[in-house]
């Protein structure tokens, strides 16, 4: 199973939405099952720089089915997942990545980047409202 386009696009527009609600110009980026990007947005003035850390945060959410946060607290000194990030090409260990699934199946994940890490989560997390 895969996220459709449609289903992405709802995402995005759903992550916008908030992003502009709390007044921060947010990078969104959803891929699909196999991590491939299916869609992306970078909303007027957001940091050009959070655009390869959104898309890889939707990467590293699919990569382990997990949220990026939940990974970044496994990965430091003395964890079980300790310098993980510098594997596939680089990952991104902190809040704003979220797997999405159907009836327990991976079909995709989003990723968030422009705000605190707080905000990057709060957005990604009103995308995936609109994908369940």
């Amino acid at each position: 199973m895969n996220i459709t386009l449609e289903q992405a696009e709802a995402v995005i527009a759903a992550a916008q939405l908030k992003a502009q609600e709390i007044g921060v110009p947010m990078n969104v980026a959803v891929v699909d099952a196999g991590a491939n990007l299916k869609a992306f947005v970078r909303m007027d003035n957001a940091w050009l720089g959070s655009v390869d850390i959104a898309i890889k945060k939707a990467k590293t959410a699919r990569f382990f089915d997990m949220e990026t946060g939940a990974i970044g607290g496994l990965s430091q000194p003395g964890g079980p997942l300790y310098n993980i990030e510098v594997s596939n090409g680089g990952l991104i260990t902190f809040p704003g990545g979220i797997p999405m699934n159907t009836a327990g199946n991976i079909v995709g994940a989003i990723g968030v980047s422009g705000g605190s890490v707080e905000q990057d989560h709060a957005v990604a997390a009103a995308g995936l409202a609109a994908y369940k």
